[in-house]
């Protein structure tokens, strides 16, 4: 997942962040010694393990012989859940659902299906920038009264905003994910004798006391850019205050503001210390996300690294590896760099491109509890569905990951890279992907980022 996207629409929302850090912190806290055990119950509507159906919640009409695609950029175990859930949806319509495999950034994927005369029935769009992009061209349909419906019953106001744009509804936020915490190898940091920091002060003594037991401190997979943007915004997030990460967000400061330097600079403590990132900058940037994560849990006890920051969907790699999420792998909340931990979330929308019964009551599916249950039993999952029961996901830590999105309602930072045109938040080797790609080579060169930042945010945002 490149984790998780974005308009404009969330920034406007003067939120605090300050009780939904508290809300995070604390439910996370009480995950980490939490047992990964998996619980063997069934999804709603038993598409999952062949246990016991449960009552549908919404009613969905009947679709025989109808068909429809479904574009999403997902792949391996993402790709493979999300079948489940479509084929929970064929069973109870009788239409014929297609996962169209798509790229990123999708936007420029869909624009050549859409010029080729065969674009997907929906797609997932993985950024409320992208959202918006595919309303203004003309791409985008809106949600029907049945999905709306499920929105309203089923989604706080904050999650129900960011789909919308020109206040109408254009997307279901389907996935969502809470991209604030940090994994680590419980045996390295038992043979190291380090401990879980609270604060960025401490998370460096901890990356120390790893360095010193013989295991490098940290997995990055660098080659993905979105995995470095997300670093970035947790520290400007906490370091900088949410008014500021709103302002930066919507380029209403600039790049080469002060405080984007002293996010900058704080980073570079980790990227610019020496033997502190697996195989070095040139190996960080070779390395893609799955495998930033599956090196940090393979190798016994001694890892290629003993740390990997990212998201709650990150225990879908984990899974990949002999490792038990709970057990061998655990994870604490990313550290207050200033006065409040972060709390950054992502996530994927579902977005109607060819209107039709089919579509419409596909999107209405996704918008209810039946879909995300079916999906939050698999693992690697988090939905900002409210009426989803949390008995539903498969382990404790993942309970309480949930729990913690749910608690925090409206209070949550959408991340920020998704909320940028995607020519800047959202495309390979080019933006803000592209210039931490670079400053995770040569982590000195602070103002020549910021310029470059600037640079290409201003062209993307039109000045």
């Amino acid at each position: 997942m490149r984790s998780t996207s974005s308009t404009t629409i969330r920034t406007r929302r003067a939120v605090r962040i300050r009780a939904a850090a508290t809300v995070a912190a604390g439910a996370l806290a009480l995950s980490l010694t939490a047992c990964g055990g998996d619980d063997d119950k069934d999804a709603n509507g038993g598409s999952g393990s062949g246990d016991k159906e449960t009552a549908a919640s919404v009613t969905l009409p009947k679709l025989d012989g109808e068909s429809l695609s479904v574009a999403a950029v997902w792949t391996g175990a993402e790709q493979k859940n999300f079948k489940q859930v479509l084929a929970e949806f064929e069973k109870r319509t009788g239409a014929k659902v297609t996962f169209v495999p798509a790229q990123d950034p999708i936007i420029n994927f869909l624009g050549s299906k859409i010029a080729g005369g065969q674009p997907p029935d929906v797609a997932m769009l993985p950024q409320p920038g992208a959202i918006k992009q595919a309303v203004d061209k003309g791409w985008a349909k809106p949600l029907g009264a049945e999905a709306q419906a499920e929105l309203s019953e089923n989604y706080s106001r904050g999650w129900q905003d960011i789909g919308k744009v020109g206040g109408k509804s254009y997307g279901v936020y389907y996935k969502a994910a809470n991209k604030s915490l940090i994994w680590y190898n419980a045996q390295v940091f038992e043979n190291a004798g380090a401990t879980e920091p609270k604060t960025w002060d401490d998370l460096l003594t901890t990356a120390q006391t790893v360095y010193d037991s013989g295991v490098t401190p940290f997995s990055v997979g660098g080659a993905d850019g979105w995995t470095l943007t997300d670093w970035f915004e947790n520290i400007y997030l906490s370091q900088a205050g949410p008014e500021k990460y709103d302002q930066l967000a919507k380029h209403e400061i600039k790049w080469t503001d002060p405080s984007v330097k002293d996010a900058l600079t704080t980073l570079a403590e980790v990227w610019g210390k020496k033997d502190y990132v697996a195989g070095g900058a040139k190996g960080a940037l070779q390395t893609e996300f799955p495998a930033s994560v599956t090196q940090t849990f393979t190798g016994g006890d001694q890892p290629k690294a003993g740390m990997v920051f990212e998201g709650d969907f990150v225990q879908v790699n984990i899974g990949e590896t002999k490792a038990k999420v709970g057990t061998d792998a655990k994870v604490f909340p990313f550290p207050a760099v200033g006065d409040t931990a972060p709390v950054v979330s992502g996530g994927d929308a579902a977005v109607i491109l060819k209107d039709s019964k089919a579509a419409q009551a596909l999107a209405t599916f996704l918008a209810s509890p039946d879909a995300a249950t079916v999906h939050a039993k698999l693992g690697g999952y988090l939905s900002p569905n409210k009426n989803v029961d949390t008995s539903a996901y498969p382990n404790d830590v993942q309970r309480k990951m949930a729990e913690a999105l749910l608690a925090a309602g409206d209070d949550f930072r959408f991340d920020m890279s998704d909320q940028a045109p995607q020519a800047f938040g959202g495309t390979p080797g080019k933006g803000e992907w592209k210039a931490l790609q670079d400053f995770l080579k040569n982590p000195e060169d602070i103002a020549g980022t910021q310029a470059k930042l600037e640079a290409d945010a201003a062209a993307a945002y039109g000045g």
